[in-house]
């Protein structure tokens, strides 16, 4: 075995105006100074001092993958790390704080559900239920049924992702090498896991094998999904329609076993930084109307309502809108010295590059208002700045592809005489937060097109809509909640539903019928095929055909038709510029739901049972006892 240290680097986190202060602790790994010392001392110093570098290589990088596993033994040491470290750290203030009384010399652990709250972020912590185990077990000599209970009540576990290829499934061998000791306690748990199941189910074998933590066959792998949700008391997905993929599809059988353990808690984003620090114009036009308070009270944006109609609103909303493009216009002229006309639609699809996000489609897009404009340049045609921006995984290599075919597609595109001002496309390089704050206040539409059923929620769309972007998009992920507040009619929904992909896949989805039937399909992907966008090696972008045309997950050709027809919707309705800032007055009106303080009330109320304080701390310049006995308005407790 090998020592580190693990260092705590705390980080404040600073409460909105409520004088409130958390930490954020995150911890460096660091080799102590007796680090290999039997090497030294037989006279290896050199080798001894360079292997310091392996215990301190554990925090040095964080894995890029997005929606990926990796099972590199890396990762599970930087997992195992981060959790080890953590519940050292929860249980020695646990020990320290009053609730852990001490009888005669063991501490007494049955309050610690009540002061302990432990949300797993997906599966990357799920060794946590092990360890615990292990500290609970070995160290503090509990029970096993004892030391059990109060883990099951400690944990809760939030899913994030339904994609296969994203669950964590780590190899048997690897666990026993790193850490044999936590193997066997999975082991154990999962024995009584099944003969509980086996009682309530006799004979059903098959059961047993869907239902196991261990999966047999080829390589032994321990499903890190499944000892999250046995260990946990509560399960959640991230949007309504994830939340219900999770429990009638994915985790069917565990639903079926404990229909009280799933839960759904919609994802939020924070209007601190998503409107009022990236949108200053656009958060004082609000406050003007409605007052300041809707900061802390999103839901209080269902007063803009009333001013759907009023013609100074409607003017002072899309007054802001353009500001905000004619300033990130000159943003993207300054860094891709291409001209911009600001008073075009910026159709703006900012995400991480993934088959399932479906940028490809958004490419088809493009390239068929291309072939449109170049076929009757004198028809009127609503002039677009197609922004496409994110990054891929390094190792990802059709996403590296689909990054070099937008490129490929601009440089045709804005170098064409033909085009001129009316169509533009950008691929924003190194996307990232700092970039978002620029990017999201000046966009006219929001691309949320993933392949229903698999985007569990998204919170750039919600950024979008909060910040006076109209949203085309399927009926995936939050876009589903998006389109029930403000109305369906207020989104440009298209495409397949879930329901419809299901059959679609029960049929067998045929690419080339879809590539037979629609000519303007037919021309767009036969110019990517024939090299017209890259004329120096015209088979560039094989790979990318043959993977529409013989593999692709998500139906990208499948949804083409009702995509281009919704655009067309879109470009219709942004000639009437009135029509269009009202529909986003009800969009910013109806995005009250989608704030993270809603999201964390829930958790707290429904799954960590903790109540929120009315204990008001006063500013550091008032006297302390001030705000001590006043409830938030002002009256004494």
């Amino acid at each position: 075995s090998q020592v580190v240290l693990a260092l705590p680097y705390d980080t404040p986190v600073p409460g909105y105006m409520n004088n409130t202060v958390n930490t954020m602790r995150l911890w460096s790994a660091r080799a102590p100074n007796d680090f290999n010392l039997r090497d030294f001392n037989v006279g290896d110093y050199i080798q001894a001092v360079l292997d310091r570098n392996l215990a301190e290589n554990i925090s040095r990088v964080l894995y890029p993958n997005d929606n990926f596993f990796e099972g590199k033994e890396l990762r599970l040491k930087q997992e195992y790390f981060v959790v080890a470290a953590t519940l050292q750290d929860i249980i020695r203030r646990f020990k320290a704080s009053k609730f852990g009384s001490t009888d005669s010399v063991r501490t007494v652990f049955d309050s610690f559900p009540d002061q302990v709250a432990i949300q797993l972020n997906d599966t990357h912590p799920a060794m946590a239920i092990p360890e615990l185990m292990r500290i609970f077990v070995d160290i503090e000599k509990l029970p096993w049924d004892k030391a059990w209970d109060i883990t099951k009540r400690t944990f809760a576990y939030t899913n994030h992702t339904v994609l296969p290829e994203a669950l964590e499934r780590w190899p048997v061998d690897l666990v026993e090498k790193l850490l044999p000791r936590h193997l066997q306690i999975i082991y154990e748990i999962n024995q009584r896991h099944l003969d509980h199941i086996a009682s309530l189910f006799p004979n059903d074998v098959d059961r047993l094998r869907r239902m196991s933590l261990i999966e047999e066959g080829g390589t032994k792998r321990i499903n890190m999904a499944h000892l999250c949700i046995v260990g946990s008391h509560a399960v959640n997905g991230v949007a309504k329609i994830h939340s219900e993929i999770v429990k009638t599809q994915v985790f069917e059988d565990f639903a079926a076993l404990e229909p009280e353990k799933f839960q759904n808690k919609t994802n939020g984003i924070t209007p601190r930084r998503w409107l009022l620090l990236c949108n200053p114009g656009l958060a004082e036009l609000i406050a003007e109307k409605i007052g300041e308070d809707y900061v802390r009270d999103l839901s209080q944006l269902t007063k803009l309502h009333k001013f759907v109609d009023d013609d100074l609103f409607i003017r002072e909303v899309a007054k802001v809108k353009q500001e905000n493009k004619v300033k990130f216009a000159l943003y993207l002229e300054k860094e891709y010295k291409v001209k911009i006309n600001p008073s075009s639609m910026f159709d703006v699809h900012v995400k991480r590059i993934h088959e399932y996000k479906r940028q490809l489609m958004n490419c088809l897009h493009i390239i068929t208002m291309y072939n449109r404009i170049r076929r009757d340049p004198a028809k009127l045609f609503v002039p677009r700045t197609v922004i496409i921006g994110g990054k891929a995984a390094p190792g990802y290599h059709m996403a590296k592809m689909i990054i070099k075919l937008i490129n490929a597609v601009a440089q045709v595109v804005n170098n064409d005489p033909m085009v001129g001002s009316k169509l533009k496309v950008i691929f924003l390089e190194n996307y990232r937060v700092s970039l978002a704050e620029k990017v999201i206040p000046a966009t006219d539409l929001s691309e949320q097109i993933s392949t229903a059923g698999t985007e569990a929620s998204g919170t750039g769309n919600m950024k979008f809509m909060l910040n006076g972007a109209l949203t085309i998009g399927t009926m995936d992920g939050a876009n589903v909640e998006m389109a029930e507040e403000a109305g369906e009619e207020n989104l440009f929904i298209f495409g397949m539903r879930v329901e419809d992909v299901t059959e679609l896949d029960r049929k067998g989805y045929n690419a080339q019928l879809y590539y037979d039937r629609l000519p303007e399909l037919k021309q767009a992907v036969d110019q990517i095929k024939s090299g017209f966008f890259s004329p120096k090696d015209p088979n560039l972008f094989n790979d990318v055909v043959n993977m529409l045309f013989h593999h692709d997950r998500f139906k990208v050709f499948a949804d083409y038709e009702a995509y281009v027809k919704c655009q067309e919707k879109v470009s219709e309705l942004y000639l009437n510029s009135k029509a269009w800032t009202k529909m986003v007055i009800r969009n910013i009106a109806a995005a009250g739901k989608f704030s993270s303080d809603r999201t964390i009330k829930e958790y707290a109320r429904d799954i960590w049972h903790v109540e929120p304080s009315d204990l008001k701390i006063p500013a550091p310049n008032e006297p302390r006892d001030a705000g001590q006995d006043k409830t938030p308005n002002g009256t004494a407790a």
